[in-house]
């Protein structure tokens, strides 16, 4: 929760810095037999995926089997597909993909208005006692040499954004949580995690350092890092979207990511508790922190 005094960088690393052609054996492509098992609902308009936490979710230059969006193309045979939302690559779980343009437009509008419920779950250092609400607004970290990375701030280009956290499970340090959001702002979860003292495991940019981030990018996962990091990528996952606030009955869940359960099980000496297949139970968290 510290804010304060320190160093600006006027000069900040951009998302990918252009380093020449890719690494052999860096880029993630899919398999065409491995996109049908993500499925968790297809229709004549929205096809529903259990993204995996390495899956790009744009196009990229690597061909259409590197993303998922090229892969739905291929495997769908539409000349268009629409992203109603985005995951990072690093999160798994539930996104939800449009067949034609006025599916696209109604649920995009729907997310805008934040008339669609999303419900996370992440493993965070520390033992989090009890539920808690921040509600702090995010703008970019100028202290960062990461120039994607948010923090909280209340200076140019900050927007208000409510995180709801409440534990799950704890052991040996760490905790499972739910996340709930209130607004949709960009690494939400993930820098209100880092703001309230518990950062989400595995993250190269909000957790023990964002130089794990620019260390990464230059040189891949290392031992170095799987120390410091513990696992090789954030463990955050979208583990439900309800559309019946946008006018569709439709709630769609993935249980959680395997890696996810393997350090519940192995690091935490716990069983990650099942999602409940229905909409939770309204929960009042404690008062808002900040």
């Amino acid at each position: 929760m510290n804010n304060g005094p320190a160093e600006e960088y006027p000069i900040r690393a951009c998302a990918w810095p252009p380093r020449g052609a890719p690494r052999e054996g860096t880029v993630r492509m899919i398999a065409p037999e491995e996109l049908p098992t993500w499925i968790v609902h297809e229709d004549e308009r929205l096809l529903v995926l259990s993204k995996p936490g390495d899956v790009v979710c744009h196009p990229s230059k690597a061909g259409p089997w590197s993303s998922l969006v090229g892969a739905v193309r291929e495997y769908t045979q539409l000349p268009t597909v629409h992203l109603v939302f985005r995951l990072d690559r690093e999160t798994s779980g539930v996104i939800i993909l449009a067949k034609d343009s006025r599916m696209a437009s109604r649920l995009q509008k729907a997310m805008q208005e934040r008339r669609v419920g999303k419900r996370y779950q992440a493993i965070v250092w520390g033992q989090l006692s009890e539920g808690v609400t921040v509600d702090q607004p995010l703008g970019p970290d100028v202290r960062s040499p990461v120039f994607i990375k948010s923090a909280v701030s209340a200076g140019p280009g900050s927007q208000s954004a409510i995180t709801h956290f409440k534990p799950l499970a704890a052991g040996n340090g760490f905790s499972l949580v739910e996340a709930v959001l209130e607004t949709g702002r960009k690494h939400q979860i993930r820098a209100h995690a880092q703001w309230l003292g518990h950062p989400v495991v595995g993250d190269k940019i909000y957790g023990p350092s964002d130089r794990c981030y620019l260390d990464f990018i230059d040189h891949g996962w290392t031992p170095a890092l799987a120390e410091k990091l513990l696992l090789s990528r954030q463990a955050l996952h979208c583990a439900e979207i309800d559309l019946n606030p946008a006018g569709l009955p439709m709630v769609f869940h993935a249980p959680l990511a395997a890696d996810m359960r393997a350090f519940c099980a192995e690091r935490m000496g716990i069983t990650a508790p099942e999602l409940t297949p229905t909409r939770p139970t309204p929960w009042s968290p404690s008062p808002p922190v900040g």
